[in-house]
């Protein structure tokens, strides 16, 4: 069995996210097995590193797929960038030992969230950043920052539908940056509980027009009450933007 790596970018604006639901959705995975399928004439399953929702995007989300047929890289790559839609895009295909596992092999997850901080709108990225009219408070933000790093339950930070036993995560970094109006805020750690990065991303929001206290999130955290959290901030201006593996 031949085992290859994928590195792919993907606008979500139009898909149900990356999981094939079985419903017939329009979901990222379910593109690309039909492509790969098609080509190797049977039934073909994709492994994603990172499941993202709705709408979220990706710069650099990994995936894995096992084929029996001995098929170049440059040709497996070429095929699914001519068949698959212009919003999908496949950087790269490796070959790699048939036991890596796209999801379960990733040391580390970096997400970038884009949120347009002006009282005008930007045209052009409406769809790829959150709009906050008032002015952000960045120092309150980045201390409020400073008390996620670490190892945390946070069943806080998590959906009630994930229904996952281990709530438990490490985040390593959390910067924010400014320039120009535009506000990134990256957040990298061992793996990340269903909406976990967009309710961080909306306390840190909060914080910054003044409705919470930075000091508020360890108290937060440890209540694993899932109401104190605040606002969900929105799926388009979230990014998949890197996935790393022991290499």
């Amino acid at each position: 069995m031949n085992n290859y790596r994928l590195t792919i970018q993907y606008d979500g604006n139009r898909y149900k996210g990356w999981q094939r639901l079985g419903g017939g959705e329009n979901t990222i995975q379910g593109r690309i097995e039909q492509v790969i399928s098609e080509m190797a004439g049977q039934p073909v399953t994709i492994i994603g590193a990172s499941r993202t929702d709705a709408g979220v995007h990706a710069l650099g989300q990994v995936a894995n797929v096992k084929l029996q047929d001995d098929v170049a890289e440059v040709k497996l790559r070429n095929v699914l960038n001519h068949r698959l839609p212009a919003d999908i895009s496949i950087l790269s295909v490796e070959r790699v030992p048939e036991d890596f596992h796209a999801r379960f092999d990733a040391k580390a997850k970096t997400y970038l969230y884009k949120i347009w901080n002006e009282g005008h709108s930007h045209p052009f990225m409406r769809r790829y950043s959150m709009h906050v009219k008032k002015k952000l408070d960045l120092e309150a933000m980045r201390r409020a920052g400073e008390h996620f790093l670490g190892e945390h339950d946070f069943t806080a930070y998590s959906n009630a539908k994930a229904h996952k036993k281990k709530t438990v995560r490490t985040v390593y970094d959390l910067t924010i940056e400014e320039a120009h109006g535009m506000i990134d805020i990256r957040v990298r750690g061992n793996g990340f509980l269903y909406n976990m990065v967009r309710k961080i991303v909306g306390t840190l929001i909060e914080v910054g027009i003044g409705n919470k206290d930075p000091d508020e999130i360890p108290d937060i955290i440890a209540s694993k009450d899932r109401a104190r959290t605040g606002l969900l901030a929105d799926a388009y201006g979230l990014y998949l933007e890197k996935i790393e593996y022991d290499e």
